[in-house]
């Protein structure tokens, strides 16, 4: 189950960040309190998590899975291109938690 909390905190986080874009510098109510609320329940999730996870791990992942879903968010919905050297960086990032998920018995409990 802490698998799926950890999930939907990834969710939660990647809307809050969306509409933290919209909120246009919180001048804007509606999105403001969109990311406000995807940001508690992000972290809400994240701490029921971590009773049963290392910190680091889930940080790791809750990072790495976040940084790639908000990136597809900036390219689908904000038209935001990255050059080379983002998509490396960020493809590193990814293969960070793929090795964590295949090959770290930290992550297991």
């Amino acid at each position: 189950m802490h698998w799926l909390y950890l999930f939907l905190a990834i969710l939660a986080e990647t809307i809050g960040t969306s509409f933290l874009k919209i909120s246009n510098g919180f001048s804007q109510l509606l999105p403001s309190l969109i990311a406000l609320s995807g940001f508690f329940i992000s972290l809400f999730l994240l701490s029921i998590v971590l009773k049963y996870l290392p910190v680091g791990v889930v940080y790791a992942i809750w990072s790495g899975v976040g940084i790639l879903l908000v990136t597809l968010v900036g390219y689908v919905f904000f038209k935001q291109n990255l050059d080379l050297a983002a998509l490396v960086g960020i493809g590193l990032i990814i293969l960070g938690v793929v090795i964590i998920f295949t090959m770290s018995s930290t992550q297991s409990t």
